[in-house]
């Protein structure tokens, strides 16, 4: 099986849909889908758990299907939104002085994009 990990840095909605479908496609293909919120997306976490947002029955899926892998400690909280993270039982990602560590995901022979 393919391992893919996504990592997501860019805050914007209209990249963040991409990550999603592209994860949500990828498992249904049969790939090992991860995504890793980080940097700026990690300001995105109160707006895609809100039922209104365009973006939120995508988001509800991919965190009901183990998509999401976490989000960066350091990132959500200096983007403020480290609570909404621990709320919602996001994972928090520290193991690189504070940050998700890519290095990880590679030695566990995922291939990497990011976004």
């Amino acid at each position: 099986m393919e391992k893919i990990a996504l990592f997501v840095f860019n805050g914007d909605q209209m990249c963040f849909v991409h990550v999603l479908l592209n994860a949500l496609d990828m498992s249904t293909k049969g790939y090992e889908a991860r995504i890793v919120i980080e940097g700026a997306a990690t300001k995105l976490l109160p707006e895609l758990e809100k039922k209104t947002n365009p973006l939120h029955q995508l988001w509800k899926k991919a965190r009901s299907e183990g998509l999401i892998e976490g989000v960066c400690k350091t990132c959500s909280k200096k983007m403020e939104t480290i609570g909404e993270a621990k709320t919602v039982g996001l994972p928090l990602l520290e193991d690189m002085l504070g940050h998700p560590g890519i290095a990880r995901y590679r030695d566990a022979g995922f291939e990497i994009i990011t976004f």
